[in-house]
């Protein structure tokens, strides 16, 4: 376990790609994609919280803090990470979408990793593109981002990029970063799940 990073699962999304069904609370080989997300992070982390501007009762049942975003208006992951940075007392912030189930029990330990002490962010790579909300970050750049949301700004990538970052290579592990937005990607990534 990691103590000094709080982890977010990012559920706060108006999931407009699955016709605006809530896509952390849809069922997975028996659980809720968020709570399988949850049970991942759990053990690699000092606290977990959940991101949600809606539902947020039922998220609640999970056994998680639920924090929503500090701004109105569905901003975002970004919104989601500062309402987490507001809210963690540990040096780093973690993010992870709901709709990611495949995430990995070593993801927190790969992007620590790479901090070689120089860094504010690390951004996680599949080989062939940044990954951007699997993205961890130091707390004390809340104030930035809290500034950078209210100037209008959502790009995580122009966020990050202002700062010293470093890219994980987690190219072996691009099966992480499935995430699912249709119906279909669903009843493929609950059969990755349930093989795996």
């Amino acid at each position: 376990m990691h103590e000094e990073v709080t982890a977010v699962v990012l559920a706060g999304g108006r999931a407009t790609r699955m016709g605006g069904i809530d896509k952390g609370l849809v069922e997975m080989a028996g659980k809720t994609m968020c709570e399988i997300v949850l049970d991942i992070l759990r053990p690699q982390v000092a606290q977990v919280v959940i991101n949600a501007n809606r539902n947020e009762c039922q998220y609640e049942r999970f056994g998680a803090t639920v924090i929503s975003d500090l701004f109105p208006g569905f901003l975002g992951p970004l919104a989601g990470l500062a309402s987490a940075m507001s809210f963690a007392k540990t040096e780093w912030v973690i993010t992870a979408p709901c709709d990611s189930p495949l995430i990995g029990k070593r993801y927190v330990e790969r992007m620590l990793s790479c901090d070689d002490g120089s860094v504010n962010v690390v951004v996680a790579s599949d080989g062939q593109r940044m990954q951007p909300t699997f993205l961890l970050a130091k707390r004390k750049l809340l104030d930035d981002l809290t500034g950078y949301l209210e100037a209008g700004e959502r790009k995580i990538d122009i966020w990050y990029a202002r700062h010293s970052f470093a890219a994980a290579d987690l190219s072996d592990s691009a099966h992480w970063f499935i995430n699912v937005n249709t119906p279909e990607a669903r009843n493929t990534t609950e059969q990755l799940l349930l093989n795996s």
